[in-house]
């Protein structure tokens, strides 16, 4: 089957990699596990063999049936034919074990879905996902580099990131132009610093980055008054891409307070 565009869909191939994918999953039988956008199943099989249990999410109908011949006397495979920006994981949760999420990510939702998964967190154990690699840059970035942005300090109070390993274009079909690299995210279960207002700190966020090469002290002047970030010792001569993610949540939960 041809790979549709308007779904983002690059097929995995390469049987060193999906070793490599596998192994990295280290998949058990008593886990929950959910792989997104399995496309011809080149993750899929692998595991449904190791677990001998899987549910997989796939917005095209037509790979979803192939998918369920492929996958026929490996094991108990359920597809949802779903848009899994839609899909309500803590449902699929249910009272069983946290969720452990794997896929090869369309790069076209890739971060609308990683905002997603984040609302949906406490469901979830953890993610390997395949991405593009400046997505993956830009989650694990330090301060200060040109990497780090909103996506990295959305990402930092809810959970881990570790790039993994990179896999070139030519372990897909069609080949993308873009390396990719295979990521995990793990959901922390102590966050490394508390935001008490998550609409506060999206929005303080959202307004630094997009206006990155000001000074703090413009970026934020609609949202934070001056004499904020003299009062938590922050210096709004500042630009966005010096201040840790922790200094993003301090400003965040002084606004949520008397100002």
């Amino acid at each position: 089957m041809r790979a549709r565009k308007r779904f983002g869909q690059h097929f995995l191939h390469d049987p060193a990699v999906i070793e490599r994918i596998v192994a990295a999953i280290d998949p058990r039988p008593e886990d929950a596990l959910i792989e997104i956008g399995p496309g011809h199943g080149a993750l899929t099989l692998p595991l449904l063999k190791r677990c001998r249990r899987l549910r997989a999410i796939e917005i095209d109908r037509d790979l979803a049936a192939a998918l369920a011949q492929s996958a026929r006397g490996l094991g108990e495979l359920e597809i949802l034919t779903l848009d899994v920006l839609t899909v309500d994981f803590a449902a699929l949760r249910g009272t069983g074990p946290r969720l452990r999420l794997v896929g090869n990510l369309p790069y076209n939702i890739s971060t609308p879905l990683l905002f997603h998964l984040l609302a949906e967190r406490d469901a979830i154990a953890d993610m390997h996902f395949m991405l593009q690699k400046e997505v993956v840059a830009r989650m694990a970035a330090a301060p200060g580099g040109s990497a780090y942005g909103r996506l990295t300090v959305m990402l930092a109070p809810h959970c881990t990131v570790e790039a993994l390993f990179d896999v070139g274009p030519g372990a897909f079909r069609p080949a993308p132009r873009v390396t990719s690299t295979v990521v995990r995210l793990i959901p922390h279960r102590t966050p490394p610093f508390q935001v008490s207002d998550e609409t506060g700190f999206a929005r303080i966020v959202a307004a630094a980055f997009s206006q990155r090469r000001k000074t703090l002290r413009n970026a934020l002047r609609t949202v934070v008054p001056a004499g904020v970030l003299e009062e938590l010792g922050i210096d709004p001569g500042l630009r966005p891409e010096r201040l840790a993610p922790g200094d993003y949540a301090a400003i965040a939960n002084r606004m949520a307070g008397p100002v």
